[in-house]
């Protein structure tokens, strides 16, 4: 069984890999001033970017859900990993060696981490399986492919491979790499037969390997070639601890950053759709595997889209009443996208994969660039429901549209979707349109909701112009931030503490040695007080080295505290220049007011001993009194040469 990580190679692991490279395999990130980085949290459910990393920290935090650490602590969080799972992990990345203390390790046994050891098996499948695709058993795959459009160069690019016919071909080649068939099974790879020994889930079948956001391979969708398998077209990897099919997205690992780059993200329904779309150089295409899009789906991409206003996601859908079906689900998701929503629905009931082998590749650029916003699709199929011939028919049919035209904030907008709805109904008479879906509108208003709930998002979607419902909106970056507890950030007090401890984490030269001096008990709000405890426990702000921040986490007695210094340590200072002249104001202002507060709690007991006092405490006081206020007065009117 593996031991501890040694504590120099953890140290090494920490400092080897960026926590912005690291983060950025995840969702994008843009500048956010001050050397820090920022972007939609992966950790909850935003509209407008509140999770900042610091690079030259190593370190992020989310000023929505207080979420915060280091790079191991990201990894951990967002990959469900224990401390050691993350550090091998990251350690692989590195090319880091680790040292095991108490009794030694030795790789590849079943003393890594479950998640990792899963990673690898599917890393070592998809590998077996690329070479089996060279081999003459799998020349019908190789055929298939070819009559989709897709040579070897095309094969290789997305790891497309070959499960043998035969029943433990796999099974047989894991083992050999030290896999247990507990692994095994649980990776989805094989699974029990009747004699109660593993077999290969995938037999005789072409095989897509399906990668995370990362790259790493978690799963499989094998669709079968010949006609004796009984089994379903496609088969992908059932639900494991890795691969949840409503979680990935295949094709995202190879489309992230052409995604992150355009603002725009172009959703077909099948592998080889993916496979045709790059290959005729739409490079943001990807699908989902076995199922349909869904909510989870769409928080992989709108932490790649961030809050653009000019980010759009296109779905392709084929014509016929599936593809029209599939169409209506994915609008009545559309609300919950920070970004424009269109459909571009393939001729002839193509999809994207039979169009290129077709017309060739400038006609599946052709089909993205034609589409149409899906808001008006929507309303188009609403209204094509009712028979519009008759008075009835089309009342019906405006009952049914007006809550989604009246959904739309922008008033203007909301009013040319009126009269366009007029025309789509056939109602000459454009204002009993516009005022009718003006009443609707204000009725929401009254209740309290929105026109169109339940029916998705309104139709301000031409280009520029969509207007979200107000929890769409997102609110400024300023006031995503709520205050732990006994924090009034509208205090000055309070501000100019958080200001200084911000100093004494990131940039812990320009207050020492003076901070040092400084007692938690200068601090009023008691979680700064915290925070300032440990820094002193830590060693103090004058010892300030590499891992002068590590050293202050460690210290924090508890997670909530531990992640208050991470929030001041990501937070950007509050300065255009960040300097000792602002430093030592922060300084001043600090001391001045514990001395102030001291002199008022001195006055009080001056107060309270009255004239009657015995001589002796009361010179006490009052010479206390005195010193304090002559310091006070220096701190005036000398500022830090004072201090």
């Amino acid at each position: 069984m593996a031991g501890r990580i040694n504590d120099d190679d953890v140290k090494a692991v920490r400092d080897a890999v960026p926590i912005d490279a690291v983060v950025s395999e995840y969702l994008q990130l843009r500048n956010a001033g001050g050397g820090n980085l920022k972007g939609l949290c992966p950790f909850h459910d935003e509209k407008s970017p509140s999770f900042q990393v610091s690079p030259s920290k190593g370190l992020y935090h989310c000023f929505g859900c207080q979420a915060g650490g280091d790079t191991l602590d990201f990894v951990m969080k967002i990959d469900h990993l224990s401390f050691s799972e993350a550090v091998e992990r990251l350690a692989g990345t590195a090319g880091i060696t680790l040292r095991y203390e108490e009794g030694g390790y030795t790789p590849g046994q079943s003393g890594r981490g479950e998640r990792i050891r899963l990673v690898e098996a599917n890393k070592a499948a998809a590998q077996f399986y690329v070479d089996q695709l060279d081999g003459p058993e799998a020349e019908i795959g190789r055929k298939f492919l070819a009559s989709r459009g897709f040579d070897q160069g095309a094969a290789a690019h997305f790891g497309v491979g070959y499960s043998p016919a035969g029943w433990d071909h796999l099974t047989r080649f894991l083992r050999g790499k030290g896999f247990t068939d507990k692994e095994l099974i649980l990776s989805g790879l094989s699974q029990d037969s009747r004699s109660g020994k593993p077999i290969d889930r995938f037999r005789g079948r072409l095989m897509w390997p399906i990668r995370d956001i990362t790259g790493e391979v978690v799963g499989f969708g094998a669709r079968k070639l010949r006609d004796d398998d009984n089994g379903p077209k496609y088969l992908n990897t059932p639900e494991t601890p890795i691969y949840k099919k409503s979680q990935v997205l295949y094709g995202i690992d190879l489309a992230k950053k052409e995604i992150a780059k355009t603002s725009s993200a172009v959703v077909v329904e099948g592998y080889t759709d993916v496979m045709a779309c790059h290959l005729a150089g739409v490079t943001t295409a990807i699908a989902t595997c076995g199922t349909a899009f869904g909510g989870d789906h769409i928080k992989i991409l709108r932490r790649l889209l961030m809050d653009n206003a000019t980010a759009e996601v296109i779905f392709t859908f084929d014509g016929d009443a599936a593809g029209q079906k599939a169409a209506l689900r994915a609008f009545e998701d559309d609300q919950k996208f920070a970004a424009e929503t269109s459909i571009a629905i393939t001729p002839g009931g193509m999809d994207p994969c039979d169009l290129r082998l077709a017309e060739g590749d400038a006609a599946v650029a052709a089909l993205v660039s034609s589409r149409t916003p899906l808001f008006e699709f929507a309303l188009r199929q609403m209204v094509a429901r009712h028979n519009l011939e008759n008075p009835a028919g089309r009342a019906a049919a405006l009952d049914e549209a007006a809550p989604i035209v009246a959904a739309i904030k922008n008033i203007a907008i909301q009013h040319e979707s009126a009269v366009q709805l007029a025309g789509m109904l056939g109602i000459r008479d454009e204002q009993f349109v516009v005022k009718r879906v003006s009443q609707v509108a204000r009725w929401a208003r009254e209740r309290g909701g929105r026109p169109g709930q339940g029916h998705g998002q309104g139709p301000g979607q031409q280009q520029g112009a969509r207007t979200r419902p107000a929890h769409d909106q997102g609110a400024p970056e300023a006031a995503a931030h709520t205050p732990g507890p006994a924090l009034n950030l509208r205090s000055p007090a309070h501000r100019t503490e958080r200001e200084l401890l911000k100093l004494a984490l990131q940039r812990p030269a320009l207050v020492s040695p003076a901070f040092d001096a400084y007692g938690p008990d200068e601090f009023t709000a008691p979680p700064y007080a915290t925070v300032r405890q440990a820094i002193q426990d830590a060693g103090g702000a004058s010892l300030g080295t590499d891992d002068y921040l590590a050293r202050v986490r460690d210290a924090a007695p508890n997670d909530t505290v531990r992640a208050m210094v991470t929030e001041l340590a990501v937070e950007a200072i509050h300065a255009k220049t960040v300097d000792e002249i602002y430093a030592g104001v922060q300084l001043v202002q600090v001391r001045l007011r514990a001395v102030d507060r001291r002199v008022h709690d001195i006055q009080g007991t001056m107060s309270r001993l009255g004239p009657n006092a015995p001589a002796e405490q009361l010179a006490a006081v009052q010479e206390e009194l005195w010193v304090l206020q002559q310091y006070g007065q220096r701190l005036r009117n000398r500022g830090a040469e004072g201090l």
